[in-house]
């Protein structure tokens, strides 16, 4: 007999394998000339003005720009530089290198070394892992290793004891190992303190993926995919009504199919002027209440917003149970949330504390986007929860991070508190709106409604084992089994040519035993 052909595949939004993950890696979305901000990258610095981009005489790699980094001339020893945080997870594998360039009347003097890093980090940025590119120094120039006036491609291959650095091993490979969190991709420029003089130029920089799931052993536990004609009853119910919810909002909120309904594989919230109930505007309020709530996770919406006076479009989470008391004892999550007025910023807050008037919030850094992008195109926000951090990213991309929060169930003694993580260790269940006006919405242009949020999918991802076919022979069949706390679904097809047709196996109870049979079949599973 013929046995099938088993491969295992997972199907993800995140870049494809081998893509390269870095934005902006060859400086070019930087205006031309000298400037000290470097779009889509993070910049550190040990004092002063010394990482910028410049366009300079055909010096860049390719295109006509370049990085350019020197010490801070601080008096003792100090790292300058900049990095870029993509998510990730154990067992992911990537290939990472860069260009670098020594001016010859510039080259590097006294103890400054520079190189590329890539490091794995754990929720709270604890480096697991770390690998280094060979290092550009004063040696290195002087053996012509890193001949000054010429580009060099730098590949990260060095790997690194992260507690002695130490060397450990040289590897094209580079993986992430368990409790990974992002990658870090970042460009080091270690000064002396003798005040040494010489600078580097990097260009056309990369980090790819090799290997592994986009997010590593980081599995599709629960989805919404929104592929039907109506709103899922068993997922979805809604707030109702008016009166400013607190906030001096003007919309009332409905369950009308006008201001929720799904269509093409979306779901779309809107937000209408039309008088109903004594307020001039309708929208709606989805919320998972009593039917769907997780403790802790990746939680991924993508998603798109309107944009406009008056507008506050919001994606977050509250307590499924509010053991530690009323808002904010109990917490709230906001895994995205938008002004109107502002396309081009999201925000991510947490409220904890005591409950009202005793609550807290904790506002981390925003993301702005890059030019030419806002929230009305879809993109990815996930947030990442933890037992001691809650991480904010947009399409992969690392913005905020909180560590620090407190809760208090004594009303009248907010100084008595539950003990950390409280109040975040308790499932909390999704809410996605549309407010109308309010504190941060502002007054409304009339003129820009109606509008709508629109979200095609949501999806919960934890740590599982990995997503594969395993096969067994009983009784001379063939049976498959698959992780069965996975969404996914089986597919096969006849062969393995890229015009292979891929065709859903419906109704498929696990394990599936195949007979004996003089045909050949291939079988992988999809997720979601």
């Amino acid at each position: 007999m013929n046995l099938c052909i088993i491969a295992g595949l997972v199907l993800a939004s995140l870049p494809a394998v081998g893509a390269s993950l870095l934005t902006n890696p060859g400086f070019e979305l930087n205006p031309p000339g000298q400037n000290d901000v470097i779009r889509a990258w993070h910049s550190y610095s040990g004092g002063g003005s010394n990482v910028l981009t410049e366009t300079s005489g055909g010096a860049a790699h390719a295109g006509a720009n370049y990085f350019k980094v020197f010490q801070a001339f601080s008096g003792s020893v100090n790292s300058n530089g900049i990095y870029q945080d993509n998510i990730s997870g154990a067992g992911a594998a990537y290939s990472a290198d860069g260009w670098a360039y020594t001016l010859g009347s510039d080259v590097l003097a006294g103890q400054n070394a520079a190189w590329i890093e890539v490091t794995f980090r754990d929720a709270s940025a604890n480096v697991l892992a770390l690998y280094r590119s060979a290092l550009v120094t004063t040696n290195t120039s002087a053996r012509g290793a890193f001949s000054p006036n010429t580009w060099i491609d730098l590949a990260v291959t060095n790997q690194y004891n992260p507690n002695t650095y130490a060397i450990t091993n040289i590897t094209n490979t580079l993986v992430a190992p368990p409790g990974t969190s992002f990658v870090r991709y970042q460009i080091v420029f270690q000064g002396d303190a003798a005040y040494s003089a010489g600078s580097v130029y990097f260009d056309d920089l990369n980090l790819a993926q090799t290997g592994g799931g986009p997010y590593g052993n980081w599995n599709i536990v629960w989805s919404d995919e929104f592929n039907g004609t109506s709103i899922n009853p068993k997922t979805w119910t809604y707030d109702t009504g008016g009166g400013g919810w607190g906030n001096n909002e003007l919309e009332y909120y409905t369950s009308l199919s006008q201001n929720s309904y799904v269509s093409n594989g979306i779901v779309h919230i809107a937000a209408l002027h039309q008088s109903y109930n004594g307020s001039s505007y309708t929208s709606a309020r989805m919320k998972s209440y009593n039917l769907f709530s997780a403790e802790y996770g990746r939680f991924e919406f993508r998603a798109k917003l309107p944009t406009g006076a008056g507008y506050w479009p919001a994606l977050w989470m509250m307590p499924e149970d509010s053991v530690y008391g009323g808002w904010a004892a109990s917490g709230e999550i906001d895994v995205v949330e938008n002004i109107g007025t502002i396309p081009t910023n999201v925000f991510g807050t947490l409220h904890f504390g005591g409950a009202y008037p005793n609550q807290a919030q904790s506002y981390g850094p925003s993301y702005n986007f890059l030019p030419g992008d806002s929230v009305t195109n879809f993109h990815n926000y996930v947030l990442e929860w933890t037992t001691n951090a809650i991480s904010w990213y947009l399409d992969g991309k690392l913005y905020e991070t909180q560590t620090s929060w407190w809760s208090s169930s004594n009303p009248t003694n907010p100084g008595i508190r539950n003990p950390y993580p409280a109040p975040f260790n308790e499932p909390f269940y999704i809410i996605m709106n549309v407010a109308v006006g309010g504190t941060l919405g502002g007054t409304p242009n009339v003129n820009a409604f109606p509008g709508e949020m629109q979200v095609d999918y949501i999806r919960l991802y934890n740590l599982t084992a990995p997503l594969q076919l395993t096969a067994s022979l009983s009784n001379g069949a063939l049976a498959l089994s698959w992780p069965s706390n996975i969404v996914c679904h089986l597919v096969s097809a006849t062969n393995l040519l890229p015009t292979a047709n891929w065709t859903n196996v419906p109704g498929t109870a696990m394990p599936l035993v195949l007979s004996p049979s003089s045909s050949t079949a291939f079988y992988r599973l999809v997720s979601p």
